[in-house]
């Protein structure tokens, strides 16, 4: 597996951790309307959607290499 494939799934994986935290963060919202956990499930998504944008704009940037 060469470095550029590793870093993708290592993003990809990122990605999908950051989803799983921000429903987490929604369902103790929802439990305990504590505004901390809605705060928490924006990161979540905001960081899953940046994460997102970098995995893609990596792939275009080493796609030749």
């Amino acid at each position: 597996m060469s470095l550029r494939a590793f870093h993708l799934l290592f993003i990809a994986l990122s990605i999908v951790l950051a989803a799983f935290f921000a429903a987490w963060a929604v369902g103790q919202y929802r439990a305990e309307h504590d505004i901390s956990y809605g705060v928490a499930a924006i990161a979540g998504l905001v960081g899953g959607a940046g994460l997102a944008a970098y995995g893609a704009a990596f792939q275009r940037k080493t796609k030749n290499l």
